[in-house]
């Protein structure tokens, strides 16, 4: 698909920001990781993955090699959407670990370290520790995925997981709201639908 519409990142969480990168955003399915070019320009707007490294991977990688990585990503995305449907709305317990195998299994392959480096402009500290990936092949893409999938599991309160309440959408959000009030993935996609479709319905009880 070439004119994909922006991606949808609205969930609260990059983790299911990430479920949602295949949603229906008006009467069209959209998957925003249907082949290579379009998991770079994801990770690209979810901005997990730094451009110059993206440009890089793109250039470099071997024909069909991206296409192979974005197949991986879309597999690792309907396993994760088992897992949080499985057990969204309530808090994860010790014993789900074990369903997290799969996960941890990708995140040991990881390149990551931690280098000395010079401080950001303005930080009082010369020097500094950064953490630094190493982006030797395409399948590396799916590092910092991981990661984010690894940090909503581990930070998350999964009873904030909630789906939109609109009747076609299959979008996922963490609801962060004050009174854990929040019913649809945003106000302008599914709530402005709800409030039309109530509106409607109230005029035609008038007539």
């Amino acid at each position: 698909m070439s004119h994909r519409p922006p991606a949808i990142l609205v969930a609260d969480s990059r983790g299911l920001d990430f479920l949602n990168s295949v949603a229906t955003p008006v009467d069209t399915p959209v998957d925003w990781i249907d082949n290579g070019e379009g998991l770079l320009s994801w990770l690209a707007q979810a901005e997990l993955v730094p451009s110059e490294v993206l440009t890089k991977l793109r250039t470099q990688s071997p024909p069909g090699e991206l296409d192979k990585v974005a197949d991986q990503a879309r597999r690792l995305r309907e396993w994760f959407r088992r897992f949080v449907m499985a057990h969204k709305g309530r808090p994860l317990r010790v014993a789900d670990l074990r369903e997290l195998k799969p996960l941890n299994h990708l995140l040991e392959r990881d390149e990551v370290f931690s280098q000395v480096m010079a401080g950001d402009p303005g930080d009082e500290r010369v020097l500094t520790l950064k953490k630094v990936r190493r982006w030797r092949t395409p399948e590396s893409l799916l590092w910092p995925i991981a990661e984010t999938l690894a940090r909503f599991v581990s930070m998350e309160d999964f009873s904030n997981v909630k789906a939109c309440e609109g009747p076609s959408c299959t979008l996922l959000f963490a609801d962060h709201t004050r009174g854990k009030a929040r019913r649809w993935c945003s106000m302008a996609i599914c709530g402005n639908r709800a409030k039309q479709a109530a509106h409607r319905h109230r005029m035609k009880r008038r007539k």
